[in-house]
């Protein structure tokens, strides 16, 4: 029944918030009864459900009851395939819903998926409601969810029809933006955040949604939606838990008044209308007299309210309808087309295109469902020995296409190359000819061969020393690196070209007045340069005035790029558009829309073209067979498709992040750390019991062994079902919240409760595909780990087979291991055919909490006698955890650690620094990061009021010691970072405020100066701070400071007395302790050695003495043998030294290798072969294999096999699988536990697994560890069953960046460290300490030795400059000025370069480095590679301190070898503080033993 009388809506602004704000569904208050009928016309144009076959009601009411959950308040559903229409039935914008009357059609679900499939399928009603009020919540999980309610039920909205999307998109772009806003918001708590900063993160954050996918700016709509967005989340200051309001942001009250500026100021505004924040409830006179002031809109009120939500529904689809538009101006509306035949002359004769690679489609590479229709949004990457042909496969002139995308053009021009990822190389510089590109790695590229699309457009870069040219297809923009050697020629032209054009530009600029020079006397001026001029064309004015002509296009686009006007309007730009017209060139009209129209295929002849076999320098690898069978055998049963399947493991990023951009990433690092801290972490509660509602018979198998003190007996066996249960025995047990595989428990001890209950203690056992191995792993390996439980005998289903291992360990017993493995794997193969049950074995405990994997401790499992070793250890851990309070009030237990009075403590800085809540931290920049207050313990106060077991409640008294940082940046630059000032300043803080212990002794009694990095939490102390004055003086000798005494470090006396010494000289104290140590270190191996970073870190841990180094690289070579003259060198592919072992030791029949491979084996000489260390000999394998695509060509998942077999890490496991060492390591970049959806990761575990070692893995920092640089890179450790497995080290320094976390399994994320942006032990190390004291590199410098004109002022400068008196290296690339390498084009091509984020950056003196690269380029991976004071690149001397190495560190090669031989490096400070893990394992061990 119709209602007569039209009731006034209540706005969604008018209903009181909701206190719990964390909630997704909004609370309410009881349903109203009195319900209203109305009746309604659905047009058949509207009426989409008409058709589907689900059960439909005409009552609202039914509908809800009929989807009935168990509603405690008042009924929330969901809402899926609906419309929101008006009472005629037609569909009506989402925003009409503040101005008329709206009700809904649709698909009506419970909240929750409901185990009742009829319920679950919904009920769909038909015109339902009145629409009431809505809702945006969704705040905390970073998605908007959009609620709309009626009088009966709250209605989650998840799916519009397919007729109202256009209608609903709309709006959810508005709450998308909202919640985008309030994330980076409240990640930056609003601080000094710009508008412009937080529209470029909310930009970056929606770019993916798809109704954004065509080209609608979304910044621009951001701003339109200003006030809505201020209203929304003021709103949630009504229910804020922190001091911090969104009202008192400046940059949302900016938003708000940059959104006014499209409205029109004049017209009078309509009502405010923000939408609620939370549903709230119906109850109270308040709210209704409220409700009743509000409600009751004027018609003038209504009628604003439609005009602006059409008005804005009209803004929205002017948006829709401007995608894609180009910026062209009127003077660009034609492109005149270059003849082929006038330039052909200028160009070689006739050639086709041929290559020996087998090339990939790139529509194979990036169609990967991504539906990207703006140019600007393309995906980017490299070509390198590239060449362009035509449809015949005729190497054709790049100039033959426009500069700019045009309609009905009618040439067609393909292409060829290797891609790779796009890392700034790609660019020509003065001197550079096609034959010899700056940057370009002479050695063979490693990327993908693909051939390209047709080739649509193309466009230059330039600065006044360097040019950068990109091609486009319908699929991807790339940069051109070296073309091939074929191409050259014709690339050498296009070059010649655009150095004539910037050579035109320069001598315009150098103008007084450009107009001056016409078109002819610019000719004349050409034809007067000298043939060693880069764009000499000839002395005929002619010649010139037809090569300029015939080559414009190139010359103008160039000049439309120039930021200044008057030369692009120049008499000469005007001049040369005549002279083209007039030789009536054809045509083409540039296109207004820049959006892609891709073609069904590739017409690219090569792609009719049958695979060649390829002559790619990769040597497929070297493996053993164990190698081989497990990455062979994976590779042969999942394909690529499949191969996701498994445990995603990777860094918990806000995206897949590459190490060339790890830098620029960090805010999203930071980002999603509230995100990764919510996952549970599961845990192991002892004696946990689960009870059974069963009752089956159940007998024990013997008599009682013993009683456990409780008086419960322990027994041995028992009869369950009719299996035999045995102690050390393994069982499975019922669990109706069991996934796929029942839960199999380590039976521990069995026993009777003393009401006459028969038990078992037991310990989860996780089968592999349920571990951080997921779908790598053995399908018969199970894992023992630490959760354990009691569980009553009757949940028992059956006993299962499962083989406690032991294997013997060493190389020698290889083979035998080998056989045995190769008939147990028959075995269970045949059993598998009988259908017989699976036998499962076990080795290794998995503790994913440790990201580890250990050796099973047979001696202590599975013994009956009613103990349990993780019980035993989570009780440790619990006392741990408790807070203890000494009688006497003279000492406290704290997180594990004894306090007590007089001890020096470190203590959280934000304690002391408040201001820091509001501080903004970037990559690159850890200025406001503060290392851990020191202070001493005086007294424990007054503890009346404490809670028992609370340390929050306890305050104790403290003294304040200050750090030359606390008083001022240049006083933190010229002390040691070790100094402390005493002070008599008192505070009085809670215990929980303690970060841990250190000490404070006399400076001759602290450790050596000039170790890579500090491990001791030691300080010493010499003056006296007075804070209210500011005065620093001599500590007076009144004060006496109680100074810790003991033993420091082993290490703490080996290095006295140093003097200087020459280049290259060993102080003699230091060589007789470093002789005499020799015995005690493991000898090393290191594979893929470089310069020898890793090595040197480990020799200075003294746990390690590199024998044998492999290194493919010549000049990596070299610089190894410089720094470590007592090691064996190979300069070789690794492949070739495996092979020559295996050969010389009689195993070939072991060895798969290439007949390449087995042949340079045999040319090794006789000395080669003497040398090569033999199984046995070798205690430790290090290396960084160079794994292809590991930073950052992810994009192509086609790894099939034969791609594999070239990756050196299969090389790398086999020398661990043959050598069988004591302990390995392997590092990598840090994506390596991502690449590939984590099969590398994950087989590279599953490798030194089935090897019998203990592993352990993990991601650090080395930017905490002393290395004054940001560079995150992925470790694992190995170590043989008989030693014990490393730990990781303590990060030591500040430095701005959150845990480095590795996903697992079951939501579990394990992180190696903690961070340390919230505190640490020291400051982090800045630009400024690094190279503040290195002398100025002038213009033309290339000296590679020279004074350090000054001596060293900071710690860091004093300790990596040691005695050296000379300083080496200290040049710089020969292109290195900032003014050559900023290309011109810079304000005018930001957008197709990302702003140029990141890129052509300076340093900054209190920051830190980026991650140091192999090639420093400004357009590269890390673009911030200038000076920060000085005009020029960074030199290899100051790229090697941001490394860490001494100034002693020697390279070898050119300038560009020497900066790839510091970029592939391990940083020494990191590898020093792996080695001290190291030493410390091997020592626990001895003492253990």
């Amino acid at each position: 029944m119709a209602t007569d009388k039209k009731q006034s809506k209540r706005p969604a602004s008018d209903i009181i918030d909701d206190p719990v704000i964390s909630r997704k569904m909004p609370k309410r208050g009881a349903a109203c009864s009195d319900f209203k009928e109305k009746s309604l016309r659905i047009s058949e144009k509207d009426f989409v459900i008409e058709t589907k076959k689900d059960a439909v009601v005409e009552e609202e009411l039914l509908a809800v009851r009929l989807t009935a959950e168990q509603d405690d308040d008042r009924p929330c559903r969901r809402l899926t395939d609906f419309t929101f229409h008006n009472s005629s039935g037609a569909s009506q914008p989402f925003e009409m819903l503040e101005a008329d009357d709206i009700f809904i059609s649709g698909l009506i679900l419970p909240l929750e998926e409901s185990a009742d499939k009829e319920k679950g399928k919904g009920i769909r009603c038909e015109g339902f409601g009145r629409v009431e009020e809505w809702a945006i919540s969704g705040y905390e999980e970073g998605s908007p969810v959009i609620w709309v309610s009626t009088d009966i039920a709250d209605y989650d909205c998840l799916k519009p029809s397919g007729g109202y999307k256009k209608f609903y998109d709309h709006f959810y772009a508005k709450a998308s933006a909202c919640v985008e806003v309030h994330k980076i918001l409240l990640k930056s708590s609003g601080g000094d955040l710009s508008l412009d900063e937080l529209l470029a993160g909310v930009v970056r954050a929606m770019s993916g949604m798809k109704c954004f996918s065509g080209g609608v700016s979304i910044r621009d709509f951001v701003v339109s939606q200003g006030d809505f967005i201020y209203n929304q989340l003021i709103g949630l200051d009504k229910t804020s838990k922190t001091d911090k309001l969104f009202a008192e942001l400046p940059v949302l009250t900016a938003l708000r008044e940059e959104s006014s500026k499209l409205v029109d100021l004049d017209q009078s505004q309509p009502v405010s209308f923000s939408g609620s924040l939370r549903i709230g409830p119906k109850s109270g006179d308040e709210n209704a007299t409220n409700v009743s002031a509000n409600t009751c809109l004027t018609e003038e009120d209504e009628d604003l309210k439609m005009a602006r939500v059409l008005q804005e529904e009209e803004r929205w689809r002017s948006m829709k309808q401007k995608k894609g538009r180009g910026s062209s101006s009127s003077s660009s509306k034609y492109y005149i087309k270059i003849n082929e035949d006038e330039i052909a002359n200028d160009y070689p004769l006739p050639a086709y295109y041929t290559t020996s690679n087998e090339e990939t489609d790139e529509y194979i590479i990036f169609d990967s469902g991504i539906d990207v229709m703006n140019i600007e949004d393309l995906p980017r990457s490299m070509l390198h020995d590239w060449a362009l042909y035509n449809s015949d496969a005729r190497l054709v002139p790049l100039e033959l296409l426009p500069l700019k995308p045009c309609d009905e053009i009618d040439v067609t021009i393909f292409g060829s190359g290797i891609m790779t990822a796009d890392d700034g190389s790609g660019y020509i510089c003065d001197g550079d000819s096609a034959h010899s590109s700056s940057g370009s790695n002479a050695s063979a590229i490693e990327g993908i061969p693909v051939f390209l699309s047709a080739i649509k457009e193309w466009v230059i870069e330039f600065g006044s020393s360097m040019i950068s040219i990109s091609i486009r297809t319908d699929m991807a923009w790339y940069r051109l690196g070296k073309p091939s050697k074929q191409y050259a020629p014709w690339y050498e032209q296009v070059l010649k070209t655009a150095r004539l054009a910037i050579s035109i530009i320069t001598l315009l600029k150098e103008q007084i007045r450009v107009a001056r020079l016409s078109f002819t006397d610019v000719i004349k001026r050409i034809s007067d340069f000298t043939k060693g001029h880069p764009a000499f064309i000839s002395s005929n004015p002619v010649l010139v005035e037809r090569y300029v002509v015939v080559h414009g296009q190139i010359i103008l686009q160039q000049f439309s790029e120039y930021p200044d006007h008057n030369i692009k309007k120049c008499p000469f730009v005007i001049g040369l558009n005549q002279k083209m017209e007039e030789k009536h060139h054809t045509k083409w009209l540039v296109k207004k829309k820049k959006l892609l129209q891709r073609d069904e295929q590739n017409l690219n002849p090569r792609a009719a073209m049958g695979p060649v076999v390829s002559k790619r320098k990769a040597m497929q690898a070297t493996t053993t067979r164990l190698i081989n069978r497990i990455w062979g055998g994976y590779y042969s049963n999942y394909s690529p498709e499949e191969s996701n399947g498994g445990t995603q493991c990777e860094v918990k990023e806000v995206d897949d992040i590459e190490e060339q951009e790890e830098n620029e990433e960090d805010d999203a690092l930071e980002e999603n750390l509230a995100v990764q801290e919510k996952t549970q972490t599961p845990s192991s509660v002892p004696r946990q019991t689960k009870s059974s509602s069963r009752s089956t018979e159940v007998k024990w198998d013997g008599k009682p062994v013993r009683k456990l003190p409780t008086g419960e007996a322990l027994y041995k066996r028992a009869i369950v079902h009719g299996d035999e249960i045995a102690v050390s025995g393994a069982v499975l047990v019922q669990d109706d919240e069991a996934d796929d595989f029942p839960a199999i428990y380590f039976v521990e001890y069995m026993f009777e409760k003393l009401d006459g209950s028969k038990m078992f203690h037991g310990r989860m056992m996780q089968r592999g595909c349920q571990t951080v191995l997921g779908n790598a792993a053995n399908e018969r390996e199970i894992f023992l780990t630490n959760e354990c439980m009691d569980f009553q005998l009757e949940e028992v289903k059956q006993s299962v087979c499962v083989d406690i291992r032991s294997l013997p360990w060493g190389h020698q017993h290889r083979k035998a291991n080998a056989n045995a493995d190769k008939l147990d794997r028959a075995n269970a193969e045949e059993r598998k055919k009988k259908g017989l049950p699976t036998e499962y074995y076990c080795k290794s405990l998995y503790w994913p909490e440790k990201g580890a994997f250990f050796a099973l401790s047979h001696g202590s499992i599975g013994l009956g006698s009613g103990l349990c070793q993780a019980c035993k250890l989570m009780e440790a851990d619990s006392d741990k955890e408790k807070f203890k309070l000494d009688a006497s009030l003279t000492s406290f237990m704290y997180e594990g650690t004894k306090y007590s009075i007089h001890d020096y403590v470190y203590v959280n800085p934000n304690y002391f620094s408040s201001e820091r809540e509001s501080e903004i931290f970037k990559a690159g920049r850890n200025v406001g990061l503060k290392a851990h207050a020191i202070c001493q313990l005086l007294e424990i106060c007054d503890v009346k009021h404490r809670k028992q077991g609370d340390p929050s409640s306890v305050q104790v008294k403290v003294r304040r010691f200050f750090r030359p940082e606390d008083i001022l940046s240049e006083k933190a630059y010229s002390s040691d970072i070790r100094e402390v000032y005493y002070s008599e300043e008192m505070h009085t803080i809670s215990i929980d405020m303690i970060e841990g212990k250190c000490e404070i002794r006399k400076k001759k009694d602290l450790g050596p100066q000039d170790v890579p990095s500090i491990f001791d939490h030691a300080f010493f102390c010499e003056y006296l701070y007075d804070p209210s004055g500011g005065s620093l003086k001599q500590l007076p000798s009144h004060i006496k400071i109680k100074y810790s005494t003991g033993k420091l470090n082993d290490d703490a006396t080996s290095r006295k007395n140093k003097g200087k010494c020459k280049e290259g000289e060993i102080e003699p104290e230091f060589a007789k302790l470093k002789e005499a140590s020799q015995g005690n270190r493991l000898t090393t191996l290191d594979i893929f050695a470089g310069c020898g970073g890793l090595s040197e870190g480990l020799e200075q841990a003294g746990v390690s003495l590199t024998k044998w180094a492999i290194e493919y690289e010549e000049a990596a070579g070299d610089a190894f043998k410089l720094n470590h003259p007592g090691s064996l060198v190979f300069v070789n592919n690794c492949n070739v030294i495996l092979r020559a072992v295996m050969q010389k030791c009689g195993d070939t029949d072991e060895c798969i290798s290439t007949p390449e491979a087995d042949e340079l084996a045999k040319s090794l000489n006789r000395e080669e072969l003497d040398n090569l260390p033999l199984p046995g000999q070798v205690d430790f394998i290090n290396g960084g294999p160079p794994c292809q695509g590991f930073s950052g060509m992810n994009r192509f998942n086609q790894s099939t096999w034969s791609k594999v077999q070239c990756e050196m890490i299969l090389a790398f496991l086999s020398f661990a699988d043959y050598y069988r060492p004591k302990f390995f390591l392997l590092e990598n970049v840090r994506n390596f536990v991502s690449f590939n959806q984590g099969q590398t990761f994950r087989l590279t575990l599953a490798s030194l697994l089935e090897m019998g070692y203990q592993v352990r893995f993990g991601i650090l920092e080395a930017g905490a560890y002393g290395v004054p640089q940001s560079r995150k890179r992925a470790f694992i450790w190995a170590a043989s069953p008989e030693e014990l497995l490393p730990e990781w080290p303590e990060p030591m320094h500040v430095f701005a960046s959150p845990e480095l976390k590795i996903s697992m399994s079951k939501n579990l994320q394990y992180s190696a460290v903690r961070s340390t942006s919230n505190g640490a032990p020291f400051r982090s190390l800045t630009v400024r300490d690094t190279i503040g004291d290195l002398p100025p590199v002038g213009n033309g410098a290339s000296s590679l030795s020279l004074q350090y004109q000054g001596e060293p002022i900071s710690w860091f400068q004093k300790k990596i400059r040691g005695s050296m008196a000379i300083l080496n290296d200290h040049v710089k690339l020969s292109t290195g000025q900032v003014a050559d390498l900023i290309p011109w084009c810079l304000p005018n091509t930001a957008k197709r370069h990302n702003q140029w984020k990141g890129l052509f950056g300076r340093l900054d003196w209190e920051g830190n480095f980026p991650t140091s690269i192999t090639d420093p380029q400004p357009m590269g991976k890390v673009g911030m590679c200038f000076h920060p004071q000085q005009d020029r690149i960074v030199t290899v001397r100051e790229c090697a301190r941001s490394q860490g190495f001494p100034d002693s560190y020697k390279f070898s090669g050119t300038v560009l070898h020497k900066h790839r031989q510091i970029g592939n490096a391990v940083p020494p400070p990191l590898a020093y503080a792996l080695g001290r893990k190291l030493k410390e394992a091997i020592e626990n061990k001895s003492r253990g033993s």
